[in-house]
């Protein structure tokens, strides 16, 4: 299992990246509360990883912090939900948000993810419920550490800021039509597209 890959970063297009570790190159897929915390391109980062391995394919996930991963297992462990729908889950809340929502009971917080729908947000509270008190504390609530601003310039595609968080939203699950909507929502033309799926997301819950 690989445990965490420490490289330089070369492409970022959310919510994959290509990190190159001493010259082979690590595609991954983050969660967008990693994205966030992502330096420039050509610099140095260190992410803790999961691999799923499939059928047809060998998935490799990264996560900032430890806890994120470590939520990460749990998730894919309950039934119904697999890598994708974790990662959709990640996006949309941060690990001490999405323990607040399940020890509190907020269903509806949950069925506004993409791809949970009342049974799978009912199963999670079932559960996930009283699972994060077997956890120490540093595992799950802490205080971000400080990572990337998101003053940061971001080096993407030749396509536009509005396009390329739409085309993440609906790799994280949503539909054309929803992502489309949420984006516009929220487009300013100052942001960029990393700032652009934060404020969509966090206007959806």
């Amino acid at each position: 299992m690989i445990g965490h890959l420490r490289g330089i970063l070369l492409e970022k297009s959310p919510p994959e990246i290509l990190l190159d570790v001493n010259g082979v190159g690590y595609e991954l897929l983050l969660p967008m509360t990693s994205f966030y915390h992502l330096p420039e391109i050509n610099m140095e980062t260190t992410l803790y990883t999961h691999l799923v391995v499939r059928e047809d394919a060998h998935l490799l996930f990264g996560f900032y912090q430890k806890q994120d991963r470590t939520l990460f297992r749990e998730l894919i462990k309950t039934n119904g939900v697999g890598p994708k729908l974790a990662l959709a889950i990640l996006s949309a809340m941060s690990v001490s948000e999405f323990a607040y929502a399940i020890e509190h009971e907020e269903l509806s917080k949950l069925v506004k993810i993409p791809g949970v729908g009342k049974k799978t947000a009912e199963r999670l509270l079932v559960e996930l419920k009283g699972k994060f008190k077997q956890y120490p504390q540093e595992d799950f609530f802490v205080e971000k550490k400080v990572g990337a601003t998101m003053d940061e310039p971001i080096v993407m595609a030749e396509s536009s800021p509005v396009d390329d968080a739409i085309s993440a939203l609906v790799a994280l699950g949503y539909k054309p039509t929803e992502a489309e909507k949420m984006v516009k929502r929220v487009a300013q033309p100052d942001l960029n597209s990393e700032q652009l799926i934060r404020e969509a997301l966090k206007n959806a819950l």
